[in-house]
């Protein structure tokens, strides 16, 4: 019996050290501060008594009133001490940022709301549902896009096969209906294949193996996909470049060059004929560049945040007549983020559009004054 006496007092040692320490309270406070989720403790008259760092944006500060929807959540876990959970919506903490963001309501929570203590103290764990409301509607929208873009082709498939079989004794209509089932087939193959690569450049191993590679590199690639459609709209491209050693960075070589081609692509689908396309390789300080400048239609300045979105068109008819999927500007965007990197745009209706890879450099690559090399 004495053993056991011991063995229980020494379980219960550490439990009396930290009750009796007087820092026991800052503790807790610390830790609450450390949790991603937002924490509040309110008294039996709704008042908050407690709030941790991650209360503050929601527009929770003790010594004010619980919003009236967490006031009622915890009304009723107080009646009857059973522990529930419920989403809500916070209303706006701040109401100049209310105006300024257009918003009426404050971000959508999770709240869990369980009961502390003898003095009707009530705890509620809140967790901010912005981001993943905002992953659940990306993800509708995805599969919406993906559906239209696919039913499109599709049905052109359809209606050109039943047009074959109609006009079956007519040779130069089965020619000409063939050729248009062969158009839409590419596009449907392209559209697929691109969805492809984007679900892997999302993926965990998003950009497999980094090796050693120079942006030369990824742009003679690029101008041998693209060079056909360029001289089909007998469009120039012309390489400028820096003197001196490669412009090296660790990557993958097939993604950086499908990274240029489609910037490339999309340069020579939205210039008219004959004019010129320029793409540039430079380093600044630790970062190597590579742009893709045309002389072509531009973007509007509303569209310019949103050229890189998954399906996004400026001119979703001219996209559709050029062939394009949607998805170029957005598997470059992965790609250079993937690498470390940014891909942004410059743009004015009328003046052309320049977009741009930044890399981080790998030595070996220099800082010089640049000349214009042999066009493709």
């Amino acid at each position: 019996m004495a053993d056991l006496a011991a063995r229980q007092r020494r379980a219960s040692a550490p439990e009396r050290r930290l009750a009796d320490s007087p820092d026991v309270s800052a503790i807790a406070l610390s830790v609450l501060d450390a949790l991603t989720a937002a924490v509040v403790v309110t008294a039996v008259d709704g008042t908050i008594l407690i709030t941790n760092a991650a209360s503050g944006p929601l527009g929770l500060v003790a010594g004010a009133n619980l919003p009236s929807d967490l006031a009622e959540l915890a009304a009723t876990v107080r009646a009857d001490g059973v522990t529930r959970e419920q989403n809500l919506t916070l209303p706006a903490a701040d109401a100049s940022v209310l105006m300024l963001r257009r918003e009426r309501q404050g971000p959508p929570v999770r709240a869990r709301a369980s009961t502390v203590g003898t003095d009707g103290w009530v705890a509620l764990v809140l967790e901010d549902l912005t981001e993943s409301e905002r992953v659940e509607a990306v993800r509708r929208d995805f599969v919406a896009n993906v559906s239209h873009e696919l039913k499109t082709p599709v049905g052109a498939l359809l209606l050109l096969a039943e047009a074959i079989g109609d006009g079956a004794d007519d040779p130069t209509s089965v020619r000409r209906f063939a050729t248009r089932i062969s158009r839409e087939a590419s596009r449907l193959g392209r559209l697929v294949q691109e969805l492809i690569d984007l679900s892997r450049l999302q993926g965990a191993e998003a950009s497999g193996p980094l090796f050693p590679t120079t942006l030369e590199k990824a742009v003679g690639e690029a101008l041998d996909r693209t060079r056909l459609a360029a001289q089909a709209k007998h469009i120039s491209v012309a390489v400028v470049t820096e003197p001196g050693p490669p412009l090296l960075v660790l990557g993958a070589e097939d993604q950086l060059a499908t990274a240029v081609a489609n910037l490339l692509e999309n340069a020579v689908h939205y210039s008219p004929e004959r004019t010129r396309v320029v793409i540039g390789l430079r380093r600044r300080d630790d970062v190597v560049e590579v742009s893709v400048a045309d002389e072509g239609i531009g973007i509007d300045e509303a569209d310019l945040e949103r050229v890189f979105e998954r399906f996004y068109r400026s001119d979703p008819a001219r996209s559709r007549a050029t062939g394009g999927t949607g998805l170029g500007l957005a598997i470059v965007k992965h790609i250079a983020t993937n690498h470390g990197g940014e891909a942004t745009v410059w743009s004015a209706p009328g003046k052309g559009s320049t977009f741009t890879v930044r890399l981080p450099a790998l030595e070996g690559s220099t800082h010089h004054h640049p000349q214009e090399g042999t066009p493709a």
